[in-house]
């Protein structure tokens, strides 16, 4: 159903309590926390200004990270409303807590136009418990409410649902932000009666993370493409060899299954022809959890649809990234969720970032609408340089994932009714 969006609210004068999704990439400096990555922060501007320029008085509440309760100094917001302060040309106030006494008189000075951050809500447990009396305390600070975190949207937490509840039952209102309003008006409203052909290119790991979204797409889309890891869970099912791919042997049935599916929807479901591979070597070094670093050596492209017992399968090859292409230039509506490799290494970037060339220019030549569904296939997009060049970038990770699945989520239905 349609939701308020906070243009139709009137919020002249009015407290405005604005979820923020400002869980930004940070890393320590000389003792200082830096911000590594200040989309999520550029994403929530044009719902700033425009509340700025109608007048309203606008509190923002975020997270950071997982501080499990504790006031975790490397977690503190107090970095992203400097960040913020110099992307919206504009000063922004910053309270170390986000409830109580000293929170409440910060916000009884504000002014018709004025900014304020209030500390990460995650360092209260009862965030995450969504804890009635928690939800009230957050609430007791705005007259209406906004949600613009779309990738916490899948969160029942105290700020993205609880305070929504306490202040409708007060009369007043609760509206999408401008993001939020545009991922809904895309990953929803466009994908129910997409332009055709609708292809869909879904990678990543794992089969059982995306089994629901493949389930629900198979009713929509003319094609699937597969890339990742889990395209060596369709071959094995298919009785392909995999050699020491990343695969979920326990999986094959749910691929089996898709499989099914789409021969009998007359969905084409193409796999990878070929492949990269590398040599796996366990090395002397440990990482972080104290396990052997495996290096993979001696990469190549292997045009035989079985992967020897001795190597990896770390991205789609030559003739895939081809076949696909062909496909991709024919859609008139793609969405690409999940990478086609091991992208974070540039020796196996080549597929997903062939595909984001395809992905780009298919929408740029040929009109098609391209929605990118979060995460790293976001990520890809931004490293190949070609963010401005798709129609749509998801901020959200799971939230897209569960959207696209048909879940109903907690911070969306939550919001008024249009």
């Amino acid at each position: 159903m349609a939701k308020l969006t906070v243009k139709d609210l009137k919020v002249q004068g009015k407290r405005v309590l604005v979820r923020v999704d400002y869980n930004v990439p940070m890393e320590d400096q000389n003792g200082q926390m830096v911000i590594n990555d200040a989309t999520r922060i550029k994403e929530t501007l044009p719902t700033l200004e425009y509340l700025i320029q109608q007048g309203a008085k606008i509190i923002l509440m975020a997270h950071l990270g997982r501080p499990k309760g504790q006031r975790e100094p490397s977690m503190s917001l107090r970095p992203v409303a400097a960040k913020l302060a110099d992307m919206l040309g504009a000063n922004v106030a910053f309270v170390d807590d986000c409830i109580g006494e000293k929170v409440e008189k910060t916000v009884s000075l504000l002014q018709p136009g004025d900014v304020l951050l209030l500390e990460n809500v995650r360092y209260y447990n009862e965030e995450e418990a969504n804890d009635p009396v928690f939800a009230e305390k957050l609430a007791r600070l705005g007259d209406l409410y906004v949600n613009d975190a779309f990738g916490a949207a899948h969160r029942a937490h105290a700020s993205t649902e609880g305070v929504a509840r306490f202040i409708a039952q007060r009369g007043g209102q609760c509206a999408a932000g401008l993001l939020m309003e545009r991922e809904l008006k895309f990953l929803g409203d466009e994908l129910e009666n997409p332009a055709r052909p609708f292809v869909v290119i879904l990678g990543g790991a794992k089969v059982s993370d995306k089994i629901k979204v493949i389930d629900r797409l198979l009713e929509k889309a003319d094609t699937l493409l597969i890339g990742g890891a889990m395209a060596y869970t369709f071959k094995l099912a298919l009785g392909f060899q995999v050699g020491k791919s990343l695969v979920e042997a326990d999986k094959t049935d749910i691929a089996k299954a898709a499989l099914e599916k789409a021969k009998a929807r007359g969905v084409q479901l193409l796999l990878p022809v070929d492949n990269t591979v590398a040599t796996p070597f366990k090395t002397d070094k440990l990482n972080k959890k104290g396990k052997p670093v495996i290096e993979l050596r001696n990469e190549r492209p292997l045009s035989e649809p079985n992967i020897p017992d001795t190597e990896e399968g770390v991205d789609i090859g030559p003739a895939s990234i081809l076949a696909f292409g062909d496909i991709l230039r024919q859609a008139k509506t793609i969405l690409w969720n999940g990478p086609m490799g091991i992208f974070e290494d540039p020796r196996f970037a080549v597929g997903t970032f062939a595909v984001a060339r395809v992905v780009a220019e298919a929408t740029q030549k040929n009109g098609a609408k391209s929605i990118i569904g979060g995460g790293d296939s976001v990520k890809a997009i931004n490293n190949a340089g070609l963010g401005d060049q798709v129609t749509f970038m998801s901020t959200g990770g799971g939230a897209s994932l569960e959207f696209l699945e048909g879940k109903v989520l907690p911070g969306v239905a939550a919001l008024s009714e249009a």
